[in-house]
């Protein structure tokens, strides 16, 4: 199995790098992929130093089995011929094919098998922030139509890359230091504030990152579902936390609900209203992005009745965006078709 990486130093490249070693993935080469700016750097994987090669418009790519891209959608973009007319499948996780009508936009936990049909050799990974959404929503789709999903989001640093994480922490030794903070990353301060602004406004309004919310989430999951999405940028550093209401065709109980969430793949229930206990240091009460980082699932808590809806149920997830919301779920979309395509 000859496996890429493009977009090798960046935060999702890295992370790439640990689920592959953590699944015990079959790679028997490893082939690494960047920009001028990481050519050359070395990454240990298994024992052995790989070198970043300069990612150019030739036959590198030949004998490649899967290539994972995360560099950007203008990257994508450019490359998509290069990586796959060799035949490679290539996981994409940028923003540049996921409408595109003959490039499926795949959640292993929702759709795995829309991945087998793929006629660019293309597949999509979706906004992190809707993969998080769609495997909870998944349980709920189980026992009744969701018809509509108000959600607002409060999404970590991290979603905005390594130099945003870096920047977080410069900007609090800044503002406890008294100095000018620094703005490069973010739309304002992130430090001490929230910023209800991820990516650009569009002419209804809404964002682009809330308008994949919608559109995304109408593809995966083959639904007429509309979602209407706030997305907020708050000073926490991994992992991402969303509040969802969703309306039903028909009312879901509570009961029913956790009992779905609790038999859900990809999804932890960690709804314990109340209750203090901590399970290897991290509180069981409900879901925070600060004990959840690096972690795999979805957790979900807070599930209650909307007291204005009798179809309207509550519930509070959380998930580390690098790993489900990026990397590791491009890592399940291979392991899916090494398993399903002989």
């Amino acid at each position: 199995m000859r496996i890429a990486i493009v977009g090798a130093s960046g935060a999702v490249g890295q992370e790439l790098l640990r689920v592959l070693s953590e699944r015990e993935f079959p790679v028997d080469e490893l082939l690494l992929f960047g920009s001028e700016r990481s050519a050359g750097r070395t990454y240990a994987f298994r024992g052995k130093e790989i070198k970043v090669q300069l990612l150019q418009e030739n036959d590198d790519f030949r004998g490649v089995d899967y290539a994972f891209v995360s560099a950007g959608a203008g990257t994508s973009r450019t490359f998509a011929d290069t990586i796959t007319k060799h035949g490679a499948v290539m996981i994409d996780n940028s923003s540049a094919f996921r409408m595109d009508d003959d490039v499926p936009l795949v959640v292993p936990e929702v759709n795995a098998a829309d991945a087998l049909v793929r006629p660019r050799g293309i597949i999509a990974n979706p906004n992190c922030t809707t993969i998080q959404m769609v495997v909870a929503l998944k349980a709920i789709e189980g026992l009744s139509h969701i018809r509509r999903v108000h959600v607002s989001t409060y999404q970590a640093a991290s979603g905005a890359g390594a130099q945003a994480m870096a920047e977080l922490y410069e900007q609090y030794r800044q503002v406890l230091a008294e100095k000018p903070v620094t703005v490069n990353k973010f739309a304002y301060q992130l430090a001490f504030n929230l910023i209800p602004q991820i990516d650009v406004f569009t002419d209804n309004g809404y964002t682009k990152e809330e308008m994949k919310m919608y559109n995304e989430t109408r593809k995966i999951m083959h639904s007429d579902v509309r979602v209407s999405a706030t997305c907020v940028r708050v000073p926490a550093l991994r992992s991402h936390s969303e509040a969802l209401w969703v309306e039903t065709e028909r009312p879901v109980s509570v009961a029913e609900a956790r009992e779905a969430f609790a038999q859900s793949k990809g999804v932890v229930l960690m709804d314990n209203p109340g209750d203090k206990q901590q399970i290897d240091g991290i509180p069981t009460e409900y879901p925070m992005p600060l004990f959840l980082s690096g972690k795999d699932p979805v957790y979900v808590g807070r599930i209650r009745k909307d007291l204005t809806d009798d179809c309207g149920l509550s519930f509070w997830i959380v998930g580390d965006q690098i790993r489900k919301g990026a990397a590791l779920n491009a890592v399940q979309i291979a392991e899916y078709l090494i398993k399903n395509e002989k």
